[in-house]
């Protein structure tokens, strides 16, 4: 009698466990899908109001990798979206009238190790170019992908030596004329060199010693 009452009651317990799991799973999937819709909901309210550009961007970009990571009332952000280490969408509009007049507002980074002779030349192929030393990344800052794929590849060759700075603002120039007639030339499309997975990162070293 009192093993059956033990077997009854083990069965009772295991029975309660599986569906305490049980709850808890769906708490967490309930969580997460709140989460998303949460996400959405947050990134399109807070583009609703936004400028035509930035609001057009935003929405290419949720359109292609999907709901942000963070969300501000001023930008939107992703991390590691495709090849990108990050994404930024600003709605702040920053006019940049190379090669064309049109508005900056989304900046995509790479870790980056960009040699220190080179970055007068960097700066002046392209003044929404970012090189950032200590963080060892770059970036690049217009109102569209296949653009930044552009400068950032262009920048590149600039590092590199591959090209000159007139070089590479005479092929920037040409090859956006060519995006803008429907074509898809290759450095729009992808970094046309490989990312390092090396440290980019350069802290520097103290002024004075103890």
């Amino acid at each position: 009698m009192n093993k059956l009452i033990c077997v009854s009651l083990a069965a009772v317990m295991a029975t309660a466990s599986g569906a305490a799991l049980a709850g808890k799973d769906d708490m967490h999937n309930d969580k997460s899908m709140k989460d998303k819709d949460l996400s959405m909901m947050s990134a399109d309210s807070t583009i609703a109001s936004w400028p035509k550009v930035p609001k057009e961007v935003a929405m290419k970009t949720i359109q292609k990798y999907g709901q942000p990571n963070e969300v501000t009332p001023t930008m939107l952000m992703w991390h590691d979206n495709g090849p990108w280490k990050h994404t930024i969408i600003f709605r702040e509009e920053v006019q940049h009238d190379f090669p064309v007049a049109h508005t900056d507002v989304m900046q995509q980074f790479i870790a980056y190790k960009a040699p220190l002779d080179k970055y007068d030349d960097m700066a002046m192929y392209d003044g929404s170019v970012v090189v950032e030393r200590t963080n060892g990344m770059i970036s690049a800052r217009c109102d569209k992908e296949e653009a930044n794929f552009l400068a950032i590849n262009l920048a590149n060759d600039v590092a590199t030596g591959k090209r000159s700075v007139d070089e590479a603002r005479k092929f920037y120039a040409e090859t956006v004329t060519k995006l803008m007639a429907g074509e898809k030339p290759p450095y729009t499309q992808a970094l046309q060199f490989n990312v390092s997975t090396a440290a980019t990162a350069d802290p520097d070293m103290p002024a004075t010693r103890n």
